[in-house]
């Protein structure tokens, strides 16, 4: 008999949520075989078996949180069908009501052969190290925690469950009795009930972390945004002229983003503040640049890295981004393809956005929107008006360690190298 457990999956990653279940109870797999789906903070993976054999039990359920190193299910050698014919013929075997008597002797007798209870223990019960820790955290005596584990064992998601029913026990108890509590009870709905249809969704752990970073940026960081506008006239006629023979030779189309990640690299050669973390008081100056590419994907927006930008040529960022942007929708990123990155290019003018805030990706100083491309009247001299394709950009930035007009000038530059496109040929 073997445990299936929850692997390693990065230094930041330390729990992870089951999504899905592949197999049951009782169906043999074989070694490789993909077990279940853990969804994490940052990527969702496949957990496979590592040996042959037959799935005797499922520990931990779709939906629960599981820690790195827990066991989520066994695995035993057999037939899944010889393991129900023996678990039939073990019931049919086993006697409906045993004497009194022999069932207190045996209760007494496995009693005394349990060890004294520890903090690590509950009874015969093991409990885990994320389940004592959070036990310690709330007051809790793990003695009081009932486990679903049929092999005794204490986890995280049960203490969780101990603590909400002992809070639901101890608000019924100190309720002040109603003068009407047998009348019928009225028919205004409290804050929790809808008179009209809803539908409620748990939210995905990636969600969930998404939220929590956005409010964490917000909660500490100084966070202003500066804008411009970009003529894209030059990039739009590059476009036009070379995209057929750069496609026919380089097997991939010439986007806007390669564009965009030369000009950011540009800028921030000049201005290296911006390419910079904090850490304690400490201001961290990056000599490499790492542009991480906003994607929205099925399950939330993910912020997958190109390596090394400012060596990379216009193919190659485009073949970067395409890689990286289909192995977010296919739910396919590995931890390293999004962690790092120095700098962040978000695109909210593939949806329409004609103007936005964009929030910070932090530890992260800094972060380039990008907006829909729009045909507006331009005054060209005092005399003529045209009408350009003009796009909206904005920086967002940490005003802690990046001073206004810094951000400014950055930007400025930004929308210097966009509108003479060839001068990023010449950025070294």
């Amino acid at each position: 008999m073997s445990d299936i457990l929850v692997p390693a999956m990065g230094e930041s990653i330390t729990e992870g949520t089951i999504s899905k279940w592949l197999v049951k109870e009782g169906d043999s797999v074989g070694q490789g075989d993909v077990l279940l789906e853990l969804e994490t903070d940052k990527v969702n993976l496949e957990i496979s078996a590592e040996e042959a054999g037959v799935v005797q039990k499922i520990l931990r359920q779709e939906g629960e949180t599981v820690s790195i190193g827990e066991a989520v299910g066994l695995i035993g050698s057999g037939s899944g069908n010889a393991a129900a014919s023996a678990g039939e013929a073990a019931a049919t075997k086993a006697p409906e009501a045993p004497p009194v008597a022999t069932t207190t002797a045996s209760a007494a007798a496995e009693k005394a052969a349990q060890p004294i209870s520890s903090n690590n223990d509950v009874g015969n019960q093991t409990a885990s190290p994320s389940a004592r820790k959070l036990a310690r955290e709330r007051g809790i005596d793990l003695e009081q925690v009932q486990g679903k584990d049929p092999l005794g064992r204490v986890f995280q998601g049960d203490v969780k469950t101990h603590t909400n029913s002992a809070e639901v026990a101890r608000a019924a108890s100190t309720a002040p009795a109603s003068p009407a509590a047998n009348k019928p009870a009225a028919s205004s709905p409290s804050p929790t009930e809808y008179s009209k249809p809803v539908e409620r969704q748990r939210m995905s752990r990636r969600r969930a972390t998404i939220a929590k970073r956005l409010v964490e940026a917000q909660q500490t960081a100084a966070m202003l945004t500066t804008f411009n506008e970009v003529d894209m006239t030059a990039i739009l006629d590059v476009r036009k002229r070379r995209k057929d023979k750069f496609k026919e030779k380089h097997d991939v189309g010439l986007g806007f983003m390669s564009f965009f990640t030369k000009a950011v690299v540009g800028a921030l050669k000049q201005f290296p503040t911006v390419n910079a973390e904090i850490n304690g008081d400490d201001i961290v100056l990056k000599k490499y640049y790492d542009i991480g590419i906003a994607v929205s994907a099925k399950e939330g927006l993910v912020v997958p890295v190109v390596r090394d930008a400012d060596r990379l040529g216009f193919a190659e960022i485009e073949k970067s981004i395409a890689d990286l942007a289909g192995k977010a929708r296919s739910n396919s990123l590995s931890l390293a393809d999004l962690q790092g990155g120095t700098f962040t290019i978000t695109n909210g003018g593939i949806f329409g956005s004609l103007l936005s805030t964009p929030i910070l990706n932090t530890p992260q100083v800094g972060i380039l929107g990008m907006h829909k491309i729009q045909l507006r009247p331009i005054a060209i001299d005092e005399e003529r008006m045209e009408n350009r394709p003009m796009m909206y950009i904005a920086l967002s930035y940490d005003h802690r360690i990046i001073d206004g007009s810094e951000a400014v000038r950055f930007l400025v530059t930004v929308k210097e190298l966009l509108e003479d496109p060839e001068s990023l040929l010449l950025e070294g």
